[in-house]
């Protein structure tokens, strides 16, 4: 939602004097608009992951269908699905909430799987605990060794293996390269864009330019097919890896022909919910059982932690 009452008389000012500001509240919204007309359009609320054939689902966060089709080494077949959200919490809810899969286990890097009730998956293994401070996010290696670990642990559990890349941040050698932190040149906190990557494009304050942005993104997916490929070879059964949404590279939106970047909660683009479905058959299939879940240990994970981490990933 756009909140218009904060364009006052002293911040329409501030705008005119600063035409990139300009831009980027013109461009905000557009996409507000277009969120209305998305969800006023309705239509295919997209795929269940639950219900497709899997032993072992790996998500790789926010990863384009046609990003992934560039860049993909491993060897299976690339279908597509509709993911059932262009933010993680609409993929979390949309897929899980209210749900009772304790034949699952959920491997996860990615902060809003706390918004769940308890009991939805046999158990969750939270890797928010796993935090590298200087990269700001969860390294690909903890979270292929923390699937091995759950696949010994549970062997006759399927197991969703949920990796940060390639969200940024970007923790390639490109990536770590790059000023991608920072404010807008504004000290009004109306007015100032949030500090991930997408939003300093958005309002074209990057020191970076779009074409380099993208470069970091893709090497930040190329970064973790090695992990996946691990997955791949040393836990059996068959293997699905897909997105949870996409992400937005300057793509123009419909109907409203802002360029956007990031990926907006309730937007319905091509972009953002076209997700790559790539299936690697395996060699045999696991037994899958269903048992009662675990009591979960959340003791180690606060609001304040939380919120952190969902700031360090762009998402606040």
């Amino acid at each position: 939602m756009v909140d218009f009452g904060r364009y006052n008389t002293s911040n329409v000012k501030k705008l005119l004097q600063n035409p990139r500001m300009s831009v980027g509240e013109c461009r905000k919204i557009g996409i507000a608009v277009n969120k209305k007309v998305h969800q006023k359009a309705g239509g295919d609320i997209g795929v269940d992951v639950m219900d497709e054939d899997w032993d072992t689902l790996v998500i790789l966060d926010g990863t384009r269908y046609d990003t992934f089709e560039e860049n993909n080494v491993l060897d299976g077949k690339l279908e597509f699905r509709r993911s059932r959200g262009s933010q993680s919490s609409e993929f979390i809810q949309g897929n899980f909430s209210g749900e009772e899969v304790h034949d699952t286990v959920y491997v996860t890097a990615n902060p809003y799987v706390t918004e769940l009730e308890d009991g939805v998956f046999h158990s969750v293994i939270n890797l928010l605990t796993e935090w590298d401070d200087e990269l700001q996010t969860v390294v690909p290696e903890t979270v292929v060794d923390a699937a091995m670990d759950a696949f010994e642990r549970y062997p006759n559990k399927r197991l969703i293996v949920h990796f940060m890349q390639p969200h940024y941040p970007f923790i390639g050698e490109k990536g770590r390269s790059m000023n991608h932190r920072g404010f807008a040149p504004t000290d009004d906190s109306n007015l100032r864009s949030d500090r991930s990557i997408w939003n300093e494009l958005q309002y074209d304050i990057s020191e970076d330019t779009p074409a380099e942005v993208k470069e970091a993104y893709e090497e930040n997916l190329r970064l973790v097919f090695p992990h996946v490929q691990r997955i791949i070879d040393e836990i059996p059964g068959k293997t699905v890896v897909s997105a949870d949404h996409g992400n937005l590279l300057g793509d123009r939106l419909s109907p409203i022909p802002v360029r956007a970047y990031g990926h907006p909660r309730g937007l319905r683009a091509p972009e953002l919910v076209k997700v790559p479905w790539f299936v690697v058959e395996g060699e045999t299939r696991r037994d899958i059982k269903s048992d009662p879940p675990e009591e979960e240990d959340q003791s180690s994970l606060d609001e304040d932690m939380v919120e952190d981490r969902l700031q360090a990933l762009g998402y606040k």
